[in-house]
């Protein structure tokens, strides 16, 4: 039997990302100050808007939700199929997430649920682009419109995807990144925050910084602000020059990763259809983050260990936030049919720049053989 080390998922770095920690190191200033500043504006030129940087994902998830002033009794809509960071980010504000079901051709947020739970509370809906892939954001828009809602999304999967001859963080309310060590770009840990709404930004860049006012114009400067202001709740959430001499490097490379991701998920799709369900995606327009089939419940666990024992690691993504203890009793329902038996169907495949066509073959090749 033929064995090898398929890693499912990966940070992809070389020379250039050591080079550009080191040049921070040997500058002495490790905190936010000039390369943070050059990685928002190199984003900035990315997406053709205005970007915030902070350290994680979930940071930007909360203070997109905060500075958006969603707070203490408000209710936000998200699919339940998601990493529980989006639940937390929406607790850590004192809002209530609640949990709708997903859409089973594409596994975004089902817009007639999210409908169904709709109460005079709601204040946000939080469509999360899965896998890269992000449904049918103009009824996403369409409904929140109609019903009053700030729109925060959660594209942590999807740098780099297209809606439309449009990227994904280019237009919309507010859009959210991770770029944490695996996903289409990384600055080893690192979340960013986009959106055209004045008010949203100012807020956004002093909450980074503990909600000292106009603190991020100095550390640009390299300077420390002593006598300031502070006039609502803020966190230490801003991002480190280290993390941002990465993220400016992976930026560089992300045309080379985009290319490999989408060859690589086309691939798959070529080879795994129709044996196993795919989400159906054009990968020229979503760059994947991750890779994820469904396959007969009864199957699932017994395929999971084969792959296994020929040394390729697999995922489940995600066990849905409504069956977690923490939020088991704060939805209005406690049944989620069609997300539970998609979840029991639920397996991740590799999917990095560092994988091989060959070790993608190799991963099909036991899939058919095994189903």
């Amino acid at each position: 039997m033929e064995i090898r080390n398929i890693k499912l998922s990966k940070s992809v770095l070389g020379p250039e990302e050591i080079e550009a920690v080191t040049g921070v190191l040997k500058n002495e200033y490790l905190g936010m100050g000039k390369y943070v500043q050059k990685f928002e504006t190199e984003l900035s030129d990315f997406f053709k808007r205005d970007v915030t940087l902070v350290n994680t994902g979930t940071a930007a998830l909360h203070l997109a939700l905060q500075c958006a002033g969603i707070g203490l009794g408000d209710e936000v809509l998200v699919q339940s199929l998601t990493y529980v960071a989006c639940f937390q980010a929406i607790l850590a504000t004192g809002a209530k997430p609640v949990a709708c079901e997903v859409n089973p051709q594409t596994l975004t947020i089902d817009i007639e649920d999210a409908g169904n739970k709709l109460t005079p509370h709601s204040k946000a809906i939080m469509p999360i682009h899965y896998a890269g892939n992000v449904g049918d954001m103009d009824a996403i828009y369409d409904f929140a419109h109609k019903n009053n809602l700030r729109v925060i999304e959660d594209a942590s999967h999807a740098f780099g995807t297209v809606y439309k001859d449009n990227r994904i963080g280019s237009f919309g309310d507010i859009c959210c990144f991770s770029m944490d060590g695996i996903k289409n770009i990384t600055s080893g840990e690192g979340g960013m925050i986009i959106t055209d709404d004045l008010k949203v930004r100012k807020l956004l860049k002093d909450a980074r910084l503990l909600s000292v006012e106009n603190d991020t114009e100095s550390r640009f400067l390299g300077i420390r602000t002593w006598e300031f202001d502070v006039k609502y709740q803020g966190w230490r959430y801003h991002m480190s020059n280290i993390m941002a001499a990465i993220g400016s490097t992976q930026l560089e490379k992300f045309p080379a990763f985009k290319e490999k991701r989408q060859m690589l998920a086309k691939l798959y799709q070529r080879e795994l259809n129709p044996w196993v369900e795919l989400i159906p995606c054009n990968y020229d327009e979503v760059v994947p983050h991750i890779m994820v089939i469904r396959v007969n419940a009864a199957k699932r666990d017994e395929l999971k260990a084969v792959l296994q024992d020929h040394g390729v690691a697999t995922g489940m993504h995600y066990k849905p936030n409504h069956l977690l203890t923490l939020f088991r009793n704060n939805q209005n329902n406690s049944t989620l049919k069609k997300t539970e038996d998609i979840y029991n169907r639920l397996i991740t495949l590799p999917l990095h720049p560092d994988l091989s066509e060959d070790d993608v073959l190799f991963i099909c090749r036991i899939i058919k053989e095994n189903l």
